[in-house]
């Protein structure tokens, strides 16, 4: 079992400078307490994702961790210039010696499309064109422009990824088909719905995964995403996430309310205690954390925990004392249980 941390950066009322050097100091803590990788979400013109621009964030990243992997979970792809975000890609990686992971998605916001002239209805196929570039061009060391820009066959990237062929991939899955399709690409995987979906998925990743190739690779990553929040007791650990979850869904609502439009088609309960009743989020003493962790690790069959650690208006000293716990009292008892 590995531990990564997945982040939206979605706004605390902290002002902003403050709330990045707090931000990137518990990533420092991340960095020493044994966790796998950090991901951040990309979002605009919203309070749920302070880091509109993640290389820039993650080169912060990079200059203040030393072990950490990190990378976006996951960069839109129909919002950037295939050639402008590769070669952040390769800069970013090569600052960081490769320790850099890269998720690609088209979006999920076709409200944030829309702020930069783009229609969501063109995201797959513009995703899955601008993927395809991004790789060769990483492997090749120059990117095809034909019929993309400006008509150039050969356009010289001269800054080249530290990983070879290019950074590990991952994929947010939310169905078997999108498990298959990661599976083929050779991308690790995370999942933000229930342990019992994520089974499914995880099913239909490794099936693909074994048809393809069997026991000559080793199986990428297979990942489950939880609230994640430790106290000394479940008394204070729950009434700290039940005051920060809801401003963090105000934030994911946000949009949604000023547009006046549909809710979103991954919806999430309003309250805390509606996310743990579904099983997809636990604030408790380390002992109630760990017994929880234990049996929905165990019923999604995954082999890694990305907890959503920080979230809503959680102090960073109530966000610090939550990750020193987890990573003292209940990472041991985890992978001693799913070494």
């Amino acid at each position: 079992m590995e531990f990564g941390v997945f982040d939206h950066l979605d706004a605390s009322g902290r002002p902003l400078h403050l709330y990045y050097e707090d931000r990137l100091r518990l990533i420092e803590l991340f960095d020493r307490s044994g966790f796998r990788s950090y991901h951040v979400a990309e979002h605009h013109s919203t309070p749920l994702g302070m880091a509109p621009s993640p290389t820039v964030f993650l080169s912060a990243v990079a200059s203040r961790t030393k072990q950490l992997r990190f990378g976006p979970l996951v960069f839109a792809l129909p919002l950037y210039h295939p050639l402008r975000l590769v070669q952040e890609i390769c800069m970013v990686d090569q600052m960081s010696a490769g320790r850099l992971e890269i998720g690609f998605g088209r979006g999920a916001s076709p409200i944030e499309a829309s702020y930069f002239g783009n229609d969501h209805a063109e995201a797959e196929e513009t995703y899955r064109d601008s993927l395809d570039l991004i790789l060769s061009a990483m492997a090749d060391g120059k990117m095809d422009g034909r019929g993309t820009f400006d008509d150039y066959p050969d356009v010289p990237l001269l800054v080249e990824p530290f990983q070879k062929p290019h950074p590990p991939l991952w994929y947010g899955v939310h169905s078997t088909e999108s498990a298959d399709r990661a599976a083929r690409m050779g991308s690790n995987i995370v999942s933000l719905d229930t342990a019992e979906e994520t089974k499914t998925f995880a099913d239909r990743f490794r099936e693909v995964w074994n048809q393809l190739h069997g026991e000559t690779k080793p199986l990428p990553l297979i990942g489950l995403g939880l609230f994640v929040f430790v106290a000394e007791d479940d008394e204070t650990a729950l009434r700290i996430a039940r005051r920060a979850y809801p401003v963090w869904y105000e934030s994911f609502m946000w949009l949604f309310h000023r547009h006046n439009l549909p809710l979103p088609r991954h919806q999430r309960p309003a309250e805390f205690d509606g996310m743990a009743a579904q099983g997809r989020a636990i604030a408790g003493s380390p002992e109630t954390v760990t017994a929880f962790l234990e049996e929905r690790l165990a019923a999604s069959t995954v082999s890694y925990l990305v907890g959503q650690h920080v979230f809503g208006d959680q102090t960073p000293e109530e966000a610090t004392r939550s990750v020193e716990l987890f990573a003292s009292d209940v990472m041991p008892r985890i992978r001693a249980k799913f070494p």
